[in-house]
């Protein structure tokens, strides 16, 4: 890929699946700043490898600040090692928000399970068949 290869706002949206409002919203929050030649927005295959990483950030949970924060760390010092110590560290968090969410669905079934079978034995007392 050229390096001074330029994608048109409609050819990331659809090779992304995403709206222009998206990629707007993207911009305004200083995510991605993509050249501009009139009214036209031009975005630069840095660009478009961010939006493909900011996509990523997104599908796996993180808010737009946090991929804020990891895009902020690369570009200031520490730079690249200090950028994969925070998204590791970010990654860890995730994870244990998972876990906890799965605990806490798991217990949730259990309990539904157990209203469930207190209904059950409920109406088997007063004589309703089910």
């Amino acid at each position: 890929m050229a390096l001074d290869k330029y994608y048109t706002i409609t050819e990331l949206t659809r090779e992304f699946g995403i709206s222009t409002r998206t990629l707007r919203f993207y911009e305004d929050e200083g995510l991605i700043h993509p050249e501009r030649r009139g009214r036209t927005r031009l975005f630069r295959s840095a660009d478009r490898r961010l939006i493909q990483e900011i996509l990523r950030g997104r599908r796996i949970g993180f808010t737009i600040a946090e991929i804020r924060e990891i895009i902020q760390v690369y570009r200031d010092p520490p730079g690249e090692a200090g950028q994969l110590r925070l998204l590791m560290r970010k990654i860890e968090e995730k994870r244990e928000d998972l876990r906890q969410k799965r605990k806490d669905i798991d217990d949730t079934l259990v309990e539904l399970d157990n209203i469930e079978e207190s209904c059950l034995t409920r109406l088997a007392e007063i004589g309703v068949n089910t």
